[in-house]
């Protein structure tokens, strides 16, 4: 086969459904719309939700809660997950997420104290728990806010 001898498959191709037309394509007068009506009308139809008068579904379920505008979106990870890192290594958030050990830095980086930290690191990121900063201190490590 050539380059000059590639076809799209049959049937693969069709043409757009032409609408009003005439009476022997199927489509013509009322172009599939039906005789007046709501949906023949342009820009005619219902609103998304909409359930012909009856109360819709998101007005008959009460509202619950609140979204706080003010939330930051704070990334958890654990002391046993720096491990991957070699002794003496700055483990700040954009090294984290280059190692993969975190998707995104979202508002902050927080190290919480579960595991076991085996290798001595200076870690530079917003926050620590209690536990995770004795844990580094004890690894021969420092745990530095930014």
């Amino acid at each position: 086969m050539k380059l000059s001898e590639l076809r799209p498959a049959p049937g693969a191709r069709t043409k757009p459904t032409r609408k009003g037309q005439g009476i022997g394509s199927g489509l013509g007068k009322t172009s599939g719309k039906g005789h007046k009506g709501q949906n023949a009308r342009s820009g005619g139809g219902v609103r998304p939700g909409f359930e012909g008068g009856q109360m819709p579904m998101q007005r008959r379920f009460p509202k619950r809660g609140f979204t706080n505008i003010f939330r930051k979106n704070i990334i958890a990870i654990n002391l046993d997950e720096l491990n991957v890192f070699e002794p003496g290594t700055e483990v700040t958030p954009e090294v984290l997420l280059a190692a993969g050990v975190i998707k995104k830095t979202g508002d902050g980086v927080k190290i919480l104290g579960d595991g076991v930290l085996e290798k001595a690191l200076t870690v530079k990121v917003h926050a620590f728990s209690k536990s995770a900063a004795e844990k580094i201190a004890a690894a021969g490590g420092k745990a530095e806010v930014i």
